[in-house]
C-alpha cells in the first residue's frame, strides 16, 4: 500500500540543521508531513562528554521511538555526531531511520574514490569518518577520505554571521582540488553550497539533498 502523505519525523540537535532540511523536503518531496523534534541539549552534551555515552544512546532511541508512535513513516536524524546510537534506533524500530550523511556517502562512494569532507563540528568527524570507511569496506571499494575541520565556521552561524561561515568553507575547498568530490559534512554546512561550488571544478554534495531522496525511495 503506498503511502501518499508520509510523515517524516526530523531529529535535530542544533537549530542551524533545521532549515537545510526543511527546503531540501519542500524542493524534493513537497508531499511529505514534516514533523520536528529538537533536543538543542544534545550537542553540548556530547561535546562536554567528549564520548557517546550509553546516556546519550538511550536519549537517541527515546528521541525515535517518540517519533514512531506519533505516526512517523520514516525518521531522519540531522545531526551527524551520534552515528552509533542512530544504528541502536534503526534496530528497534520498524520504519526507516536515516543517519544524516549515509546517503550522502553511498552518492560519493558512486562518484569516486577520493573523497574530500568540510566538517565544522569536531566531535562529530570521528564517528563520520568510521561510518565512511565501514560503507567503503562493505562494498569492497578502496577509498580515501580526506577531512578539514573548520569550528570557526560552526561559531560564525551560531552568531549568526552567515556569511562568514560560507566564506570559510570556501576558502578552505580549493585545498581538496585532487578530490573527485567534496562532501559538506552537516546539515548546517549545506548552506555554503554556492559558495563553495564556486571555488572547486568537482561535485560537491550535501547532506540534506541525498537523505531526502533516499528516504523518499524507502518508502513504499
Amino acid at each position: 500500500m503506498t503511502i501518499r502523505r508520509p510523515r517524516i519525523a526530523l531529529i535535530h540537535a542544533v537549530t542551524v540543521a533545521m532549515r537545510p532540511v526543511t527546503d531540501a523536503l519542500a524542493a524534493l518531496w513537497p508531499q511529505a508531513q514534516v514533523q520536528h523534534l529538537l533536543d538543542d541539549a544534545l550537542s553540548p552534551d556530547r561535546e562536554s562528554d567528549g564520548e557517546l555515552t550509553d546516556a546519550m544512546r538511550a536519549r537517541i532511541v527515546t528521541l525515535a521511538r517518540y517519533a514512531h508512535t506519533a505516526g512517523a513513516n520514516g525518521i531522519l536524524f540531522t545531526c551527524s555526531a551520534f552515528g552509533p546510537a542512530i544504528d541502536d534506533a534503526k534496530a528497534a524500530l520498524p520504519v526507516p531511520v536515516l543517519k544524516p550523511n549515509e546517503a550522502m556517502f553511498a552518492d560519493a562512494l558512486s562518484r569516486g574514490r577520493r573523497v574530500g569532507m568540510l566538517a565544522t563540528f569536531a566531535p562529530s568527524v570521528g564517528s563520520m569518518e568510521a561510518e565512511f570507511h565501514a560503507m567503503a569496506q562493505s562494498r569492497g571499494v578502496q577509498a580515501t577520505l580526506r577531512c578539514e575541520c573548520i569550528p570557526a565556521a560552526m561559531q560564525a552561524l551560531r552568531d549568526g554571521r552567515g556569511d562568514e561561515h560560507d566564506r570559510l568553507l570556501a576558502d578552505a575547498a580549493p585545498a581538496f582540488a585532487d578530490c573527485d568530490v567534496l562532501l559538506l559534512a552537516h546539515f548546517s554546512t549545506s548552506r555554503a553550497l554556492d559558495a563553495v561550488g564556486a571555488r572547486v571544478a568537482m561535485p560537491v554534495l550535501t547532506s540534506p539533498r541525498s537523505a531526502v531522496l533516499a528516504l523518499q525511495a524507502a518508502l513504499p
